[in-house]
């Protein structure tokens, strides 16, 4: 399993996602699920991807290797002309592969299936957020669904449905994000560190703040014991209750 989340502020787009995959309890390993495509001064765009590995790793594969050989007859995501045409391109891409390991594969065309957080900004659009579903197609945030959350979401949504204001900078954004990852993480065994963070500033057209988290991260502690210590002072400062 995995834990991604894409959250959109009005600075720009934060993304946070963790490397943990898993084939059972004995057999966990780490891979990078984000990937990153830059034109410099003319658009910038992160993937992020939960589901079935071998599904993701072909959509990427096969989204570079038509960024490496465009043609007239297969769009490419450094050639599209806007976000949204990217993420149908990429929604179709999914859609394909999922169909075509089903018809070669299991019976159980879900046994592929995977979801993808995708965001950035083409020059001339603003920047865009969306989520990508296995049947290709997406939703796009909007100020009443300002982040999307694949994979385990459901330890880390309270924390960010309760804390999140679009006019917060990014480093309190990051903050937010990563108590919403420790939450899932010490709830969820098949979620974990380390964790890959990327900032896109909007309008800047370049890759911001990159960063690979750590277990012995500073940063990362201070947010994990600082958390856990206020949830404690919070529960002890709660009313007895009587019996």
């Amino acid at each position: 399993m995995t834990y991604c989340v894409g959250m959109q502020l009005r600075q720009g787009l934060v993304f946070l996602s963790d490397t943990r995959t898993n084939a059972g309890l004995d057999n966990i390993s780490s891979y990078c699920k984000m990937t990153t495509w830059e034109v410099p001064g003319d658009r910038v765009m992160m993937l992020m991807t939960a589901g079935n590995l071998a599904t993701t790793q072909a959509v990427v594969s096969l989204l570079e290797e038509r960024n490496l050989a465009p043609s007239d007859r297969d769009p490419t995501l450094l050639g599209v002309p806007s976000m949204f045409q990217a993420a149908r391109l990429i929604g179709q891409t999914l859609r394909d592969v999922i169909a075509e390991q089903a018809r070669t594969g299991p019976t159980a065309a879900s046994t592929f299936n995977a979801t993808m957080i995708f965001g950035g900004q083409v020059k001339g659009g603003p920047p865009r957020l969306y989520m990508i579903y296995p049947e290709g197609n997406f939703v796009e945030a909007q100020s009443d669904t300002p982040f999307f959350q694949i994979g385990e979401t459901k330890y880390g949504r309270p924390i960010l449905v309760r804390a999140y204001d679009p006019d917060m900078d990014f480093a309190r954004a990051v903050k937010l994000l990563m108590v919403s990852f420790d939450s899932t993480i010490r709830a969820n065994l098949s979620v974990g560190t380390p964790l890959d963070l990327r900032i896109y500033e909007a309008d800047s057209m370049k890759i911001g703040y990159s960063r690979r988290i750590e277990d012995t991260d500073a940063d990362w502690r201070a947010v994990s014991d600082g958390w856990s210590d206020a949830l404690r002072q919070a529960f002890d400062s709660l009313p007895d209750v009587t019996l």
